[in-house]
């Protein structure tokens, strides 16, 4: 069953798309969680992780167009150091992707649980209950995937103007009936480091993943050059203003005695899995309590959707690409990726076991996607080396060699920030997805063995985050040998290294455009004659 995808996705679609991905559960459960983590210091939380994610998505807005295929980042770490790290980078995609239609599920349950007790525990786990109810709402997430794709986007974007409604009325409602600018000045058992741990487990940058849509889309869209630059970068923008000033009217909403009693810690409310809800009736505005729990059940809803439909096509990617089954690039009628989609659904309902709370797992999710990502700005440098003069490139990074580098020591920062007991979690499950790779590659695919001189660089880069994760302060899990900003510093240096490793370890520039002409410009062939000659320059 061979794959074909319609390109029905606009600019308006991936648009939409992008911020239907970003308005989820974030905004309704990640404020309160900032603001108990770092005060008013969280207001720095989403304007740092808007930085980190604007420098990825600077660098993922010149690399989209040149992978104009629906889950294109499967092929991008083929490009720049060959099939086999291709594959394994695959596998650490698709464990970033399947985790967050499963989040966006247990955060309609949490709020589902202030007029449905017994969903979720008073730690925040789920009860039995709660798992099934958990898993019949991913069933529905994922099956209106199994619409066309044109339906799909039709759908979300009616869907997102209601999510984007809901979160800036609340802003301008809050602003005006209950405005405490002192607030600010609480800053009492608030520290920095809270600041930059808000990041990964409070939902901050969890939220703001939704510029990957648009790339994930990229098959789908008839003028990938013009509308994937666009899409990305007005995601970031959109979604980066809501949530900042978002977090600002929340901060300052609270009641100053509230703050002033409990501190920033203690923050509670009635309902406490819908802090904005139970904030608003203890501000004798119960008539917006309501509009907020009917949006708690759409906007992480439609964002859960959205998720599915892009983690089956990085499935399907994988399938195209032979790092899956050949089956999981089977289409239907529609278009849809239909094997994918039933990969996505019981691989999220798997991950509800181990991490069955939604702060446990957006902490997960979040350290994983900005790995999974974090190779970006490697494949760029590799790809202005091996490729300067593609008629691809529709847009050109300015100051790749600053921005690229900035972008892959912002990425080593989030996966810091998670802290280490969801870094060893994370690195742990990832060696265990090694073992099996090379148990395949070494023992039963026959005629091939473990290329060393692509894969070599992965041991130091994940031993040493792992290690300086290790190392860390104690509020993010570590053994407090380090300091949050000498930890950084470290990083930083350390993650320039491993770039630099990288890029020696690349394929060559002449390998990097035989793959590239074979996977992307085979569906452009009128281009393929100029760039199936190898470049002057190589790695």
């Amino acid at each position: 069953m061979a794959s074909k995808l319609k390109k029905d996705a606009g600019l308006g679609g991936l648009l939409f798309a992008g911020v239907g991905g970003m308005i989820g559960s974030g905004w309704l459960l990640g404020p309160l969680n900032a603001a108990r983590d770092a005060g008013p210091l969280s207001i720095g939380s989403w304007a740092i992780a808007a930085l980190v994610i604007g420098l990825l998505a600077l660098v993922y807005a010149e690399l989209a167009p040149m992978f104009p295929r629906s889950g294109g980042v499967v092929h991008i770490s083929h490009v720049s150091h060959g099939v086999q790290l291709g594959h394994f980078w695959t596998w650490i995609l698709f464990l970033a992707y399947v985790t967050i239609p499963p989040v966006e599920a247990m955060a309609v349950v949490n709020y589902a649980n202030n007029y449905l007790p017994g969903l979720v525990q008073n730690n925040g786990l789920l009860t039995g209950i709660g798992f099934l109810v958990s898993m019949g709402l991913l069933a529905i997430m994922v099956g209106f995937n199994f619409l066309a794709i044109k339906l799909v986007l039709a759908i979300n974007t009616v869907a997102t103007w209601f999510k984007l409604i809901t979160p800036i009325g609340t802003m301008i409602i809050f602003l005006l009936l209950s405005h405490h600018s002192s607030n600010m000045a609480v800053t009492e058992h608030v520290s920095s480091t809270g600041m930059f741990t808000a990041i990964s487990s409070a939902g901050v940058f969890f939220a703001l993943f939704g510029f990957r849509q648009a790339i994930d889309l990229a098959g789908e869209t008839d003028n990938p050059g013009r509308n994937l630059p666009i899409a990305v970068i007005g995601t970031i923008v959109i979604g980066a203003a809501v949530f900042i000033l978002l977090q600002y009217a929340f901060v300052t909403a609270i009641p100053t005695d509230t703050v002033t009693a409990n501190g920033w810690s203690g923050l509670t409310f009635k309902g406490i899995s819908g802090p904005f809800a139970g904030l608003a009736v203890i501000l004798g505005i119960s008539w917006w309590a309501a509009v907020l729990y009917a949006d708690a059940i759409i906007s992480p809803g439609v964002c859960g959707f959205i998720w599915s439909t892009s983690g089956s096509r990085i499935i399907m990617a994988g399938g195209e690409s032979e790092t899956m089954p050949r089956a999981a690039a089977w289409v239907n009628d529609n278009g849809t990726p239909w094997v994918a989609l039933l990969v996505v659904y019981v691989i999220g309902v798997l991950f509800f076991l181990p991490l069955p709370s939604w702060q446990k797992m957006v902490s997960y999710a979040s350290a994983a996607t900005v790995l999974s990502y974090g190779i970006g700005p490697i494949v760029l440098l590799k790809m202005r080396d091996a490729m300067p003069d593609t008629k691809m490139r529709s847009f050109r990074l300015p100051l790749p060699k600053v921005i690229a580098p900035l972008a892959f020591i912002a990425s080593n920062f989030v996966v810091f920030w998670a802290g280490f007991g969801t870094d060893n979690f994370m690195f742990l499950l990832l060696l265990g997805v090694f073992i099996l790779f090379a148990i395949y590659f070494t023992f039963i695919k026959r005629g091939s063995s473990i290329n060393w001189a692509s894969l070599g660089w992965l041991f130091p880069y994940f031993g040493g985050m792992y290690v300086w994760s290790y190392l860390g302060p104690t509020e993010m899990g570590g053994i407090g040998v380090l300091n949050v900003y000498l930890d950084m510093l470290l990083i930083a240096v350390f993650s320039l290294g491993i770039m630099w490793l990288a890029l020696r370890m690349s394929v060559s520039s002449f390998a990097a455009n035989e793959y590239y002409t074979r996977t992307v410009l085979s569906d452009h062939p009128s281009w393929t004659g100029e760039e199936s000659q190898q470049p002057a320059s190589g790695a």
